[in-house]
């Protein structure tokens, strides 16, 4: 009976220090730079943002120790992706809400009451939250910082390894990561070598609002660095800084020679008019809706409409990893005669059948046909 009592208390011994040894604390350089000690593996994360990221790089069981998140981010802002995600990832329903930093609903005290180990926020909520994070930096719970939607190709990697860290799946991340480099490589080495004599000039505008109202567009983020990183000219100026609106006559005084409006799935139901891409979206109905922008006063002797070179984007595809297909997007909107080859919706589909649970059917871009 002793022996036996003995080997249960070695094994048991055993079993608590090896659960010890898995859980190290491990020094991160988030994407700001800034030192954060992690106990890894993290068993009670918080998610503020970039979660099918951290779903993609930490594979199938990336869940398994996420006990809350920013729910409304996804469920509202891209709802069809979330009906699709939720019925294939059961857990996700079973995530606590921590609120939303944008609408001003964000809880640290729901996120103290989860009793986390770890928060992961996106920078523009770091910023955003300020002084809001003091309880939880005065609780000892390290947060870690993303940055996707800066769309630079350095924090876009770095963000990947950020989260193979994270979820133990370093190899993962530098598959991806080197996944994304390589597409950018190509477009930026097929562009030099073509040696163009002037950069083409592209015009964003998020179009959830419609016709009649003057949507924002991107300068130093997600679409706007896109056409820096794809060797076009951004009509947006500095002084719009990451988005902003774009007067309507400025639009008009810059001449892009190509027109890219973004939409999601959100307005469907919403605005008859808005702007419509995503999961789900038939193209007929995106398509018409993308006609009713071409008809904005003054737009009819713009060189893009007049080329026939007006676009439509999956705006949720501008601030993730899956969107090395919105790059390709936007080299072949910028130089279509160098990229005749991509084929950005395929791209888009294969990153979800490699990397996550789901495959997406809908439009997520819209070429202009042929006239």
């Amino acid at each position: 009976m002793q022996k036996r009592f003995s080997a249960l208390a070695i094994a048991t011994i055993l079993g608590l220090t090896a659960g010890f040894a898995q859980a190290e604390p491990v020094k991160i350089k988030d994407i700001l730079d800034r030192e954060v000690t992690v106990d890894l593996p993290a068993k009670r994360v918080v998610l503020g943002f970039y979660y099918q990221d951290y779903m993609a790089v930490g594979g199938e069981k990336a869940l398994d120790n996420v006990v809350g998140f920013s729910k409304k981010v996804w469920s509202v802002w891209a709802p069809a992706s979330w009906e699709l995600f939720s019925k294939a990832v059961p857990k996700l329903n079973q995530l606590e809400d921590i609120g939303e930093v944008e609408e001003g609903t964000f809880s640290a005290e729901k996120v103290l009451a989860l009793k986390p180990d770890l928060l992961v926020l996106a920078d523009w909520q770091y910023e955003a939250l300020g002084s809001d994070l003091d309880v939880i930096n005065e609780a000892g719970i390290p947060i870690v910082v993303l940055d996707y939607n800066a769309q630079i190709l350095p924090k876009h990697l770095r963000s990947t390894e950020i989260i193979g860290e994270l979820t133990g799946q370093k190899e993962r991340a530098a598959k991806m990561a080197k996944e994304y480099q390589d597409i950018v490589d190509h477009i930026q080495t097929t562009v030099k070598a073509a040696k163009v004599e002037r950069k083409p000039r592209i015009y964003v505008e998020f179009g959830r609002g419609g016709p009649a109202e003057q949507g924002i567009t991107f300068y130093s983020s997600m679409w706007g660095s896109m056409i820096s990183l794809v060797g076009a000219d951004n009509v947006a100026p500095e002084e719009v800084g990451k988005w902003g609106v774009l007067a309507a006559e400025k639009v008009l005084a810059a001449k892009p020679d190509a027109i890219i409006i973004t939409g999601r799935e959100t307005e469907l139901k919403k605005n008859k008019e808005g702007m419509v891409m995503g999961f789900g979206i038939d193209k007929a109905e995106a398509q018409r809706r993308l006609d009713g922008f071409k008809q904005r006063a003054g737009w009819s002797e713009l060189p893009a409409v007049k080329a026939n070179h007006v676009y439509g984007a999956y705006h949720a595809n501008s601030r993730t990893l899956s969107d090395s297909a919105s790059v390709q997007f936007v080299a072949k909107v910028a130089y279509p005669e160098l990229f005749k080859d991509l084929d950005p919706q395929q791209t888009y589909v294969d990153f979800y059948k490699n990397y996550l649970p789901v495959t997406p059917e809908g439009t997520i871009y819209l070429f202009p046909e042929a006239k």
